[in-house]
């Protein structure tokens, strides 16, 4: 499998990660939907990743990786990169943090964002 069939399937996988946090909160599963939508953004940052040749190993990896070569040059909006880092510490919580319940005020608003932020990493990745 070459780097760009690699790149498209993770950006295809960004796309079907969100729509399934969509479905999940259509249901009011909200650890589910917080745990979905930080997936869909992984998946979107590790396409951005591989399609410029880095290959972290881990998730903080994917994050270190990430804000040092596109948020800290500036080809990310720190916004974006604000986003990511609020997504991963949500799914920390929602996963791992035993009696969190997760709810709609705390994952909803993220939707929309997660959306934009696909569509972001997306531009940039075409034109890497």
């Amino acid at each position: 499998m070459s780097i760009d069939e690699l790149v498209r399937y993770r950006l295809s996988r960004a796309e079907e990660t969100l729509e399934e946090a969509r479905l999940l909160a259509a249901g009011n599963y909200w650890n589910a939907v917080a745990n979905r939508l930080y997936y869909a953004s992984f998946y979107a940052v590790n396409a951005l990743l591989l399609k410029n040749n880095r290959k972290p190993v881990s998730h903080n990896g994917v994050k270190t990786e990430f804000y040092k070569s596109f948020v800290k040059t500036n080809i990310v909006s720190l916004q974006s990169a604000k986003l990511y880092s609020r997504l991963f510490n949500l799914r920390q919580e929602g996963d791992y943090f035993d009696f969190k319940k997760l709810e709609k005020p705390d994952v909803e608003p993220f939707i929309s964002e997660v959306q934009n932020f696909i569509e972001e990493l997306k531009r940039i990745t075409t034109l890497s």
